[in-house]
């Protein structure tokens, strides 16, 4: 099979990640990889200059015999010459290799190296009228069946998706059309009868439906709390209010998780206009509450496509003028434009992008005419397929239930977690309180355990403000459980929690210490401070401390209230969830670091570098880490390392290297996990690299230590937080209004009020912790099973490593 693959439309941080992702699979499966510049533009305009002569590739014919069994395509694939003109946008300049007048450009395994760090999209991308049109779809149709191209991957928008399919339903006129203009030859006709095409989503407003993320929409949400994180320390400093508009014409996500992340106090997005005329009273009424209890800073946000209940567009300088007129606050705006879509796409849009592309060239190859046209989308961390048009029309049935007004129905076609982010959002952001009878009212303790990860405090923030907003009481638990025996507790207030949204590591302190250090002691402080329910954020400590105090229900009535799990972890090693909290914000440290990393191997040409990472002995960080950073190797406790291993690594390192291009090797990176082996240590390992590399490279290694636990947390593990919190708090309510229907002094939790709280693919479900207990692995500290485990492979796979770890360097040096 010959496939192409184009992105069209806007371009987004990730496509760059996708085009990797298709070519190495690509070639991988054993077919030729090309690249169609400026999108379908370049496709109308196909080539009218042939492609300079190329490096010759090490053939299966120049191969020992010993050999000749082993998938090379690799070898025979492995650069045109091309990539740096790509990558570098000197392409269209005359002098010396030049691809001017080339549009459909064949690639290698090689000269797309690198891209996933970069952002944009390489290849160029642009709006076609010309596409729009029969005449431009039937040059489109020659130009592909001329360079022998039978499938297509479209990265872009809906519209872009839409010409895909269009294009593809058209396909069999527009080649019998071709043949009857004598344009293409009767053998070419039937080989090219039936196009196959799949669609992937670039687009930073996250407005596709059924897929819960598109390309480069986590890298804009990330630019945009930037950006409100330095706001907020200038707002606070004047006592100043901001107006901020984002993208997004159409759909409000990046608005709603900004405010969310970013903690702001209204927003306005397409989807749920304000449901009175009188808006401006609603406001004015929200932020002078919040300004009369002391609040310093001011937040609005603000949807470009954002509107009021009768359609009108609501901008930025009027909402800043009312601020203004009626509160008297000093306000500015400020629009961050194109600032959003650009920079270095964060770990989300390496990873999902990597394999939602290695998933579209599976699709390719098992499409038929009878199949439709797929797009390839994202389900949590599951990969799924599903119709393309089917997408696109609940897409589009948005915008038109908007038009109608029906702005309950435009909620409803968006994801679930869309709506639950918004309802979350005027919880957490309004100071209002329900005035509930005494009965109901609940003492609620936090406590944070384990090691310190990003978004812990966000939850305590949707944690407290979600009590008080309800009539409860949220009490603070520092420095663990010695800190409960030491009474170090305190009522945390709606406003001292308001700038935790952003704050990396534990406000509250965390330690490891378990309840186990005196249960009976634990249990004494429980009912001298009356806790009606216990949310712990932590990681598999929290798991182990959860159920000890819910075996401990057996001899101390006062742990018959609900406790609850939420799991916050860089480790990403508690049992049964796919994700915890603070492991997006670890994967992005990694990925700076490394992205550093690299850049100093890769300017030395010939350098391996070693990278330590956290995580226990849980593999998670360095497998996601080497996919997300185009590691060659990754080594993981789960899979652990011999000696044989060892050789075969650096049999493949020397191949690898023997193949670059002369004067041009590339830095590359081996990620190996704290606890992967207690004898093949980072230094051992980055020794034994430098010695055996000889003159092919050299060696170092570098321990990213705990600047993994640290820094500002992602926008990401701030709204799964907010959204996890709620849902922790709405269960805590419910299994006390059932614990209030029992007789006081006989009140008996039940086993399901001891949960964690999980996600399972697709969804948020709750696992008592007794039954969590079968799926842990309590000796290594891990689940027994975990989503990623083929990671590692797929990363080492896209390094090469399985087609060449056979071939002896010498071999080839030798041609």
């Amino acid at each position: 099979m010959k496939l192409a693959i184009l992105t069209s439309g806007g371009d987004s941080a990730g496509m760059n990640a996708v085009v990797r992702a298709v070519v190495k699979a690509g070639i991988l499966k054993g077919c030729e990889t090309w690249v169609v510049r400026e999108g379908y533009e370049g496709l109308v305009r196909g080539n009218t200059e042939a492609a300079p002569k190329s490096e010759p590739s090490k053939t299966s014919q120049n191969l020992p015999a010993n050999y000749r069994n082993t998938n090379i395509n690799l070898i025979q694939n492995l650069r045109f010459g091309d990539g740096d003109l790509l990558k570098d946008g000197t392409g269209d300049f005359i002098g010396g290799r030049t691809i001017k007048g080339r549009y459909i450009v064949r690639v290698g395994f090689d000269d797309v190296r690198g891209w996933f760090a970069e952002g944009g999209t390489l290849i160029g991308t642009a709006r076609s009228k010309t596409f729009r049109t029969r005449e431009g779809r039937l040059a489109a149709a020659y130009n592909l069946v001329k360079e022998g191209i039978d499938a297509l991957v479209v990265c872009g928008g809906d519209g872009s998706l839409t010409g895909a399919d269009v294009f593809r339903a058209e396909w069999p006129e527009l080649i019998t059309a071709l043949h009857a203009e004598g344009r293409i030859s009767k053998e070419q006709a039937e080989a090219h009868s039936h196009l196959k095409i799949v669609g992937l989503v670039g687009s930073i407003d996250n407005d596709m439906s059924m897929t819960d993320l598109t390309i480069g929409a986590p890298t804009a949400l990330h630019r945009i709390c930037e950006a409100i994180d330095n706001i907020n320390s200038t707002a606070a400093s004047h006592s100043r209010a901001f107006v901020l508009e984002v993208m997004g014409r159409h759909c409000g996500w990046l608005a709603l998780l900004a405010g969310v992340s970013g903690g702001a106090d209204f927003i306005f997005i397409p989807e749920r206009p304000p449901p009175h005329d009188t808006w401006e009273d609603e406001m004015c009424a929200c932020i002078h509450r919040h300004r009369e209890i002391g609040k310093r800073k001011t937040l609005v946000i603000i949807a470009e496509g954002a509107i009021d209940s009768n359609l009108n567009p609501i901008h930025a300088d009027y909402v800043k003028d009312v601020l203004t007129d009626r509160l008297g606050l000093d306000t500015r705006v400020t629009t961050l434009g194109h600032t959003q879509r650009g920079g270095r796409p964060v770990a989300y849009d390496r990873v999902l992008p990597t394999l939602q592309g290695v998933e579209a060239v599976e699709a390719l190859l098992e499409s038929t005419p009878d199949t439709p046209s797929y797009m390839i989308g994202v389900q949590e961390n599951k990969i799924i397929r599903v119709p393309l048009m089917e997408a696109v029309a609940m897409t589009r049935a948005v915008a038109t239930a908007i038009e109608a007004k029906d702005f309950d129905k435009a909620m409803s076609l968006r994801d679930p977690e869309f709506k639950e982010s918004f309802d979350g959002f005027i919880t957490t952001s309004t100071l209002e309180q329900k005035d509930i009878p005494v009965e109901k009212k609940m003492r609620v303790a936090i406590m944070h355990m384990g090691a310190p990860a990003g978004g812990m405090n966000a939850a305590t923030r949707t944690a407290t403000r979600w009590c008080i907003r309800n009539g409860h009481t949220p009490l603070a638990i520092h420095n663990g459980f010695r800190g409960l025996l030491d009474d170090y507790i305190h009522e945390l207030s709606w406003l001292g929690v308001d700038s935790w949204m952003s704050r990396g590591g534990s406000e509250l302190g965390t330690n490891r210490a378990l309840p186990s250090i005196d249960l009976g002691a634990i249990a004494s402080k429980f009912q001298h401070h009356n806790f009606d329910a216990l949310l712990m954020i932590g990681g598999f400590e929290a798991f182990s401390a959860l159920l000890i105090l819910e075996e401990g229900r057996k001899h101390y009535p006062a742990f018959h209230v609900p406790m609850v799990h939420l799991p916050a972890t860089i480790s990403n090693n508690v049992p049964m969830t796919e994700h915890s909290l603070g492991s997006d914000t670890s994967l992005n440290a990694l990925v700076d670091a490394c992205d550093a990393i690299k850049q100093s191997a890769s300017a030395s040409r010939n350098r391996v570098f070693v990278v330590e990472t956290q995580g226990g002995k849980c593999g998670y960080i360095a497998s996601m880490g080497a996919l997300a950073t185009g590691a060659s190797l990754v080594y993981t406790p789960e899979t652990g390392m011999d000696l044989d291993t060892l050789r075969r690594d650096v049999r493949y390192l020397k191949t690898r290297y023997t193949l670059d291009e002369r004067g041009k090797s590339e830095g590359r990176l081996v990620i190996r996990n704290e606890q992967a082996s207690q004898v093949y240590t980072t230094e051992v390992i980055t020794k034994m690299l430098k010695e055996e590399g000889g003159s092919l490279f050299d060696s170092r290694s570098a321990s990213l230590g705990h600047t993994l636990q640290g820094g500002v947390p992602s926008p990401m593990d701030r709204a799964r937080a907010a959204r996890l919190t709620l849902k922790c708090m709405t269960f805590i309510e419910r299994h006390h209004e059932l614990l209030q229907q029992q007789p006081r002094k006989s009140r008996h939790a039940s086993p399901d009020s001891a949960a964690v709280i999980t996600i399972q693919s697709s969804s948020v479900q709750w696992v008592p912790v007794q039954e969590m207990v079968q799926h842990a692995d309590m000796i290594n500290r891990r689940g027994k099973t975990r989503w990623w485990d083929g990671i590692k492979d797929l990363a080492e796979a896209l390094a090469g490593r399985p087609e060449l770890i056979g071939i002896h360097a010498k071999d080839l040096a030798a041609l």
